[in-house]
């Protein structure tokens, strides 16, 4: 597995880049089985607070790509 393909270094490339629109990657603390499955993550706006991605069907419900694809859509 390369260097820009491990998880935390997504995760710490996507934080920059959600600082920089003002918003905040969220990660679930204490995940269910079907964050385990599929997700584990959602976007907030620092602004508002209100969530942008990840709360369809069950909170947490989106996946690093969804994410990265979400932030790269908004850039």
């Amino acid at each position: 597995m390369s260097r820009k393909a491990a998880t935390p270094s997504r995760e710490r490339r996507v934080k920059r880049l959600c600082a920089r629109l003002g918003l905040h990657l969220m990660t679930a603390q204490k995940p269910d089985k079907h964050v385990l499955a599929h997700g584990g993550y959602m976007l907030r706006d620092g602004r508002t607070m209100a969530i942008l991605l990840g709360d369809k069907g069950y909170l947490f419900s989106a996946d690093i790509d969804e994410v990265e694809a979400f932030l790269e859509a908004r850039t």
